[in-house]
């Protein structure tokens, strides 16, 4: 397991307009030109609403932002769809010339707090900019998933797409508090698109005080797969999780493996999650959020090759 220097905040947003009042939060990170590494994430208006933007920061130095967008790469759906409540980050892939987005929609119902299903966008310029591929969820419900399934990682192998995501199965009230309760899963596809209509594999569930653990990020590795992923207590400590996997179904947890510890002080005081490696030549990155789930923005960690 690497051993992580933490570099700084990045970038959170703070009220320029108002549908980036503030977070930054399930950032992904691609190397679009030798120079420049453009990352994406979710940020929230006064409601809570999420939307995609992106900013473009030097690969060399990632704390040295190059460009911030000023209208959302993917906007929230129309009303009635089952995105029209935010939109957040699960993964994006290059398909033949492409970027493939998943992501996740919420909506509003009345019995429960949300519902959570995924979808897929495409985009022509190198990520400015996404359009649905439908309005209708590729992952949608199924009897395990009955609140959510929710993409985070696609990997494209050997001709298939494998899905790792995570399955909301119930809701756990703590402090008066309703939250979701979900683990990962795994499933394939032939084209990215179309998905199995029930769940395959559970891959990683809870265990001991833990309630949901979810946003599994997975990435090859020279014996097999490694996943980063974010679990949460009933005592709400919001922790990062690390496993392995020989085969990239069967995972062997591995928590204690994972070292980046939370700073005394400043944005990441209090949380460290969602964290999301890019590897270049000179360096491994981690993109991760800190406090609030990403409320206060992206920051990053990094291990010199």
């Amino acid at each position: 397991m690497m051993q992580w220097e933490k570099m700084g905040r990045i970038y959170c947003p703070n009220g320029q307009q108002e549908w980036e009042l503030d977070t930054f939060m399930t950032p992904h990170a691609m190397q679009i030109s030798p120079g420049v590494i453009r990352i994406w994430g979710g940020v929230r208006d006064k409601n809570g609403v999420s939307r995609i933007k992106y900013i473009d920061v030097d690969a060399g130095n990632p704390q040295h932002i190059l460009y911030v967008s000023e209208t959302p790469a993917l906007d929230i759906g129309n009303a009635g769809c089952f995105d029209d409540n935010g939109v957040i980050l699960g993964d994006i892939i290059s398909v033949n010339g492409q970027l493939y987005l998943y992501y996740v929609g919420f909506q509003h119902v009345q019995k429960v707090k949300f519902f959570a299903f995924s979808g897929l966008a495409i985009s022509q310029d190198q990520g400015k900019t996404f359009q649905r591929y439908s309005e209708v969820p590729i992952l949608d419900r199924t009897t395990q998933g009955r609140y959510g399934r929710c993409i985070h990682t696609v990997l494209y192998e050997n001709g298939i797409f494998k899905c790792y995501y995570a399955v909301i199965n119930g809701w756990k009230t703590i402090g008066g508090i309703p939250y979701p309760i979900y683990d990962i899963w795994y499933t394939t596809s032939t084209d990215g698109i179309h998905f199995p209509h029930q769940d395959t594999c559970l891959c990683v569930g809870v265990q001991g005080n833990e309630y949901r653990i979810g946003r599994p990020k997975v990435y090859p590795t020279a014996d097999g797969y490694e996943m980063y992923y974010t679990r949460d207590l009933i005592s709400k400590e919001y922790l990062v999780g690390y496993a392995t996997s020989k085969d990239g179904t069967s995972w062997t947890r591995q928590d204690d493996a994972f070292h980046l510890e939370k700073s005394p002080v400043g944005w990441d005081s209090e949380m460290i999650c969602y964290p999301v490696k890019l590897s270049l030549p000179q360096a491994d990155y981690l993109f991760y959020n800190g406090n609030g789930m990403g409320k206060t923005g992206v920051g990053y960690a990094v291990h010199t090759k």
